[in-house]
């Protein structure tokens, strides 16, 4: 059989001009700043290109339009159009194996195949930790520290006083924040650097404030903050202001920052190997350390069961194609989520989540409805937010007064608190 790949100089798989017009759908995070999504519809449409095989469009998890349901949709009615067999290929273009990959892409693709049964589907992992992102993520540090260093006069000085500290978005999945400490390695490995921090943004620890202060006593001459993230947008704001109040406050350091990684075309050869190792079935979901499949330390409460926060509603879906397994638990009616987070509580999550539970033991119904404190929901700053499952409804701004009504009329009449709604995932 012909081989559809070759392969460049650096040994990344390029098709063949013998491939035409695969539709390839790339999915990013999503931001509420539009120039960070304008980054992306950037990167996608100078992939597209360069690319003529393939009809390349763009889609998002959240926060921004088209979502992957409408993606996979339109790339799926102009595949079967045509009256071809050709797999559409999703691609993450996220830099980690969390939820997103996890649980929502294994979703989308479960519904896209039921929604177009003639039309197969294929994904490929997430972007990973690879040589291609350290080494553009390590020119972004460069090009930071040279512009230090002019202001300064210090060029040419070495590294070996020079502290990094490597910031990533953050997850509640211990193996995508592992993933990251493996990049921070790389990224530091044999270049000479005196140290190099891997912090994160949210949700898990250290904090960027927390590897600002270890730097500080470490007392290097200069010290860069590198955020690992693909493109601008609320966190990257957010770090800039960090960097500065440290600087201000740490005046006998050195302090620059470096940009995002960017709609860089560094970018395209990692594409074009996902996509051919997906098209050859040589990719899945990452499911050796998936928090939902492998019982880790304190979470083995997450794996299959009743006690999963969306696990047991997401989970039987989100590997299925990937590895079937039995799931022989009776499934709760609805599963009550409570963001318990800093911010959340401070404006009363906690009150919430009490009278929730009192309510539904007055009930009966605790068998049945199950509420769960989680971790950060990424709405900060609109919260106490509540998520019902398996409707997919979400609220924001809910009080302890709310309480009844959500009982009353979402949990047990299955109507949506609509002043409450701040969106449903389908």
């Amino acid at each position: 059989m012909l081989n559809p790949f070759h392969h460049d100089r650096q040994g990344y798989p390029r098709p063949s001009p013998s491939i035409q017009k695969t539709a390839v759908v790339l999915v990013g995070h999503g931001s509420r700043r539009e120039g960070a999504n304008r980054e992306f519809t950037a990167l996608a449409e100078a992939y597209g290109a360069i690319r003529p095989q393939y009809r390349v469009s763009r889609a998002y998890v959240e926060l921004a339009a088209p979502s992957m349901a409408e993606g996979l949709a339109s790339a799926a009615l102009e595949r079967l159009a045509g009256k071809e067999a050709v797999p559409v290929v999703l691609v993450p273009v996220l830099l980690a194996a969390a939820g997103h990959v996890k649980n929502d892409i294994g979703l989308a693709l479960e519904q896209a195949r039921k929604d177009h049964p003639g039309q197969p589907f294929v994904a490929s992992r997430d972007l990973g930790v690879h040589p291609v992102l350290t080494r553009l993520a390590f020119g972004r540090f460069k090009t930071a520290l040279d512009s230090l260093d002019g202001k300064n006069g210090s060029a040419g000085k070495g590294l070996a006083d020079t502290c990094v500290v490597l910031v990533g978005r953050g997850s509640s999945d211990p193996d995508a924040n592992g993933e990251f400490y493996k990049t921070a390695r790389m990224f530091g490995e044999g270049r000479g650097l005196g140290w190099v921090l891997p912090a994160f943004m949210g949700i898990t620890t250290p904090s960027v404030k927390d590897a600002l202060n270890v730097a500080a006593r470490l007392r290097p001459r200069r010290l860069v903050v590198v955020p690992y993230l693909l493109f601008g947008g609320v966190l990257a704001d957010r770090l800039k202001a960090q960097s500065a109040a440290f600087a201000q406050s740490h005046p006998w350091v050195q302090v620059g920052m470096a940009d995002p990684l960017g709609a860089d075309e560094e970018l395209f050869p990692l594409l074009d190997e996902r996509i051919a190792r997906a098209l050859h079935g040589g990719e899945s979901l990452p499911c050796d350390n998936c928090q939902y499949r492998t019982p880790l330390p304190g979470l083995a409460d997450r794996v299959g069961g009743a006690k999963a926060l969306l696990y047991s509603v997401r989970h039987a879906f989100a590997h299925r194609g990937e590895t079937p397994q039995a799931h022989a638990h009776k499934p709760l009616e609805r599963h009550v989520l409570v963001c318990g987070n800093r911010d959340c509580a401070r404006r009363g999550s906690l009150r919430v989540l009490s009278g929730l539970r009192s309510r539904l033991r007055q009930l009966g119904l605790g068998r049945k409805v199950m509420v769960t404190r989680v971790s950060c929901m990424g709405r900060c700053g609109e919260g106490p937010t509540v998520a019902v499952y398996p409707d997919g409804v979400w609220y924001r701004g809910v009080a302890h007064t709310d309480t009844d009504e959500l009982v009353s009329e979402h949990l047990l009449k299955g109507r949506p608190v609509g002043r409450l709604v701040d969106g449903i995932l389908q």
